[in-house]
């Protein structure tokens, strides 16, 4: 199986990974707890806002549309829900393959509107694939439970997280990021339980008049070796940097400010 995802993957990962968080969600889970990674939310609430996103999109999709319907249903999340674990269980998966399927019966190419630069259904397979998936990291760890991605899975993450981290209209929606920018300012994230052919090395070059970011293992102010998995958690907010997990060699300052101003939930 190749290390690159395609629209199709993106499609499948949707309820794979719905279904993966679903299984966690036994008789015994307590919606009721917080969620350490979204502090605002309790499980519950993680679980509708997710369910009510691939809702949404699927809406979008569905119905080609030029401007983003009303997204309240996944914004204002009551704390409590009369739901079973079982029944927000199913809730979540049945929604999880309703996208797949709408995405599919689309194709790639359609035109819709997207909040950023795509203007098609690729965009949304993608995102919403890797929404799941970071959704299911808050869900383990709320839970207590352990978490794992397949390396093409994370590694396609990844990819997309950079991308959209550097696009130029992230300073109009973020311009505190502007400070990020300045003369010797690299970051080389490491993955360290990858096969060579993954190429699982990451540059984040702060050094121009924009955010950039290269598949590279050259020299960086910084640089943080990790397994891939716990890679994808630090850089989506959902790890700090000082636990074992990481090996952090040169300017630890550097990645504290970087992290601190990336963050996407």
């Amino acid at each position: 199986m190749g290390l690159t995802l395609s629209y199709d993957d993106h499609c499948t990962e949707i309820p794979h990974q719905a279904a993966l968080l679903a299984s966690s969600l036994t008789d015994g889970a307590d919606l009721a707890i917080s969620v350490p990674s979204c502090p605002d939310w309790s499980l519950a609430q993680l679980l509708r806002h997710l369910g009510e996103a691939h809702r949404w999109v699927a809406e979008i999709v569905r119905t080609r549309a030029t401007q983003p319907p009303p997204d309240t249903a996944l914004r204002a999340l009551p704390r409590d829900t009369p739901d079973t674990p079982a029944e927000l269980a199913d809730w979540l998966t049945e929604g999880a393959r309703l996208l797949a399927d709408t995405l599919r019966a689309a194709g790639p190419d359609a035109e819709i509107w997207t909040p950023l630069p795509s203007g098609s259904p690729r965009f949304f397979a993608r995102r919403m694939a890797h929404e799941t998936v970071v959704h299911r990291a808050d869900a383990a760890l709320a839970l207590g439970r352990d978490f794992t991605v397949e390396h093409r899975v994370a590694l396609d993450a990844l990819d997309e997280w950079m991308e959209l981290g550097s696009l130029p209209e992230m300073f109009d929606h973020h311009p505190e990021r502007r400070d990020l920018l300045g003369p010797g300012r690299t970051l080389h994230f490491h993955a360290t339980d990858t096969p060579p052919e993954a190429a699982a090395d990451w540059l984040v070059d702060l050094t121009g008049d924009s955010l950039a970011w290269r598949r590279s293992a050259e020299p960086a102010a910084v640089r943080v070796d990790a397994p891939l998995t716990e890679l994808l958690l630090l850089v989506y907010g959902r790890r700090p940097a000082d636990t074992d997990a990481f090996e952090i060699d040169g300017d630890a300052e550097l990645l504290d400010f970087w992290l601190s101003r990336v963050i996407f939930a």
